[in-house]
């Protein structure tokens, strides 16, 4: 099992750069390509902040703390004995995406966000990337595993 935990947090690195240098080399030049009339777009955006491009500017401090949040993952991951193989895959998730913007952040001062959905004429969503979505997901689920109690088995798996 932790093999596949392995091959999910690389692939949600890996996905992540790739739609983002495919974003970079096709989206760059200011064109949005319209993947559904008034719900799905995709839309090149350097986002210098957080979620809702909060905190603009703090570069550092994001990668500190996203440095502390890996190593805390990494310390849960490695060393409870009980985690359930979905207490796994959330945290591979969302250490996974995690990375994907580290990395963006370390080498380029900023994430590149490119997944812009709109409803309608109602709300345009903040744009997004691969690795927000992978950590979005990858929390939601552990909050789910902990509100329920299935964060971990309640025998030690040694």
């Amino acid at each position: 099992m932790n093999f596949i935990i392995g091959i999910i947090f690389i692939f949600s690195i890996l996905l992540d750069q790739v739609t983002k240098r495919w974003a970079v080399n096709v989206l760059k030049n200011g064109e949005s390509i319209k993947i559904t009339e008034n719900f799905l777009r995709f839309t090149y955006a350097e986002n210098r902040g957080a979620a809702f491009s909060i905190l603009q500017n703090q570069r550092w401090f994001f990668i500190i703390v996203t440095v502390i949040v890996l190593l805390i993952l990494g310390y849960i991951y490695f060393n409870t004995k009980n985690l359930t193989k979905l207490s796994k895959l959330s945290i591979a998730m969302t250490a996974g995406g995690a990375i994907g913007n580290f990395i963006d952040r370390l080498l380029l001062g900023y994430v590149i966000d490119f997944i812009d959905v709109r409803f309608g004429n109602l709300y345009n969503f903040p744009i997004f990337n691969v690795a927000d979505s992978f950590v979005v997901c990858g929390a939601i689920l552990m909050m789910i595993l902990i509100l329920f109690n299935k964060f971990e088995t309640s025998e030690r798996n040694e």
